[in-house]
């Protein structure tokens, strides 16, 4: 984040407190001080400390600030997409204060030089903390191996050619062979290219329908099941991006049960969106993999509640209005994601298929977890103070002009979403307040840090 943001004192008051490191729900207050938590209590505290901004938060969920592991920013080469600036706003925005990056840049986060640019950028320009995922091969080009160590020594957090499939199981073996010494995750994007080739959206009736090749479920089942295989045979630690399939679903629950070093993420759009968002030709709802069918949305809902599914990522991919404003086979893939995740993944809490609490840790400790941070993640006092509020009940229209991302491609303009982010806090510093908050929620010193 930019280093230029102070962190203020600050208490939350009486908000529900939603802690799943800690295994805490409870109605109390919260504070801040110095970027670090200070205390958490159960009941509401006295007169708040001098000099201290307070946030009334009654009615409202307080929890760990949100974790993405799996974002496109953009930057460098695709600037008119999106920027670090631009994107790290839109996740603050979002509730998300940690974000990791996507390689699939130009040139490629491949070397110590690219992972330092991406660093820098983000120390300048970003509001919220940012951390690099480095290329599996050279160039995303799928013919070599990158420099593993120096990437992780540079501060790549793991290692992917997302975007693409790491294609050659030769190499995928010898880059979980590195992983089971290392200790660091293997992140593949599952599609076998021969079947998928030409496929624009899910293969079944819509697709049909549309007069559209698809793409069908074996694409992404057949490379899950062989990374396992290698998993299985290297003890490298394989994690599945965007899980979309039932039967991907049923390859990583065996898989675990086994001890296979396996994880694997959802993304909202998954969970919550169905093939049927394409009809009329929507090349916002265009997206790789593509929105299934509802026995996958609902066999990746029991995944996400059973830990099958570890962690919730946004998969946000911007683009510009030119890349979606098309004939459907010509439109990019890809949706903007971070504004719109809260609001649409708590349509799962209040339809009854996810409780509260599960949602939160899979935004919050269980990515944690995934990155080997135990000071995220957590309200435990003495962390660093990352901190999400949001209003569970707040209804909203969603309107990609008052997007914060360039990207404006969602397919849920003009939904009615439930759930909004009122409050975003990293290190202390507040770096979102959303502009609808009521100004009796806020006392002593609103407003700070520009926002």
């Amino acid at each position: 984040m930019r280093q230029n943001e102070q962190a203020v004192n600050l208490l939350i008051r009486g908000g529900r407190i939603i802690d799943p490191s800690q295994n805490i729900d409870t109605i109390g207050d919260l504070f801040i001080s110095g970027g670090k938590i200070g205390w958490l209590k159960k009941e509401q505290t006295g007169s708040p400390p001098d000099n201290c901004a307070v946030v009334h938060a009654a009615g409202m969920v307080v929890c760990p600030g949100f974790i993405d592991i799996h974002c496109h920013l953009r930057q460098p080469g695709f600037e008119e997409k999106e920027t670090i600036a631009t994107g790290t706003r839109a996740a603050a925005k979002g509730g998300f204060t940690t974000v990791c990056c996507m390689p699939n840049t130009e040139p490629p986060i491949d070397t110590r030089a690219m992972v330092e640019y991406i660093n820098r950028v983000a120390a300048t320009e970003g509001v919220v903390r940012l951390l690099p995922v480095g290329c599996v091969t050279r160039g995303r080009a799928g013919s070599e191996l990158a420099d593993f160590g120096e990437l992780s020594i540079s501060g790549a957090v793991a290692f992917s050619d997302d975007g693409s499939p790491v294609a050659d199981s030769s190499l995928m073996r010898r880059a979980l062979e590195w992983s089971r010494e290392s200790g660091w995750p293997i992140i593949n994007h599952c599609e076998d290219l021969n079947l998928s080739h030409g496929g624009v959206m899910n293969e079944g009736s819509v697709a049909k329908q549309l007069g559209h090749k698809g793409i069908p479920p074996a694409a992404e089942e057949n490379m899950v099941a062989r990374d396992i295989e290698i998993a299985r045979s290297t003890g490298g630690w394989l994690h599945v991006a965007h899980v979309s399939t039932a039967g991907s679903v049923d390859l990583v629950r065996r898989a675990r049960a086994e001890g296979i070093p396996v994880t694997a993420e959802v993304t909202p759009h998954h969970l919550t969106m169905t093939e049927e968002m394409v009809i009329g030709y929507n090349t916002n709802a265009k997206v790789n993999p593509p929105l299934r069918t509802t026995e996958d949305v609902a066999a990746l809902i029991i995944g996400l509640k059973e830990g099958v599914i570890d962690i919730i990522a946004t998969d946000h991919a911007p683009h510009t209005a030119g890349d979606k404003m098309c004939d459907f086979a010509r439109a990019a893939f890809g949706i903007s994601g971070f504004e719109t995740a809260l609001g649409s993944l708590m349509a799962l809490v209040h339809q009854g298929e996810v409780d509260l609490v599960t949602l939160v840790s899979r935004l919050t400790h269980d990515p944690a977890s995934f990155l080997r941070r135990a000071d995220l993640g957590t309200l435990k006092p003495g962390s660093t103070a990352d901190v999400t509020v949001f209003d569970p009940q707040k209804e909203w229209v969603v309107s990609p002009d008052d997007f914060a991302s360039k990207g404006r491609n969602t397919p849920l303009a003009g939904h009615m979403l439930k759930g909004r982010i009122v409050v975003t806090v990293v290190q202390g510093a507040i770096v979102y307040i959303d502009e609808s908050i009521r100004p009796e929620n806020f006392g002593g010193k609103a407003g700070v840090n520009g926002v």
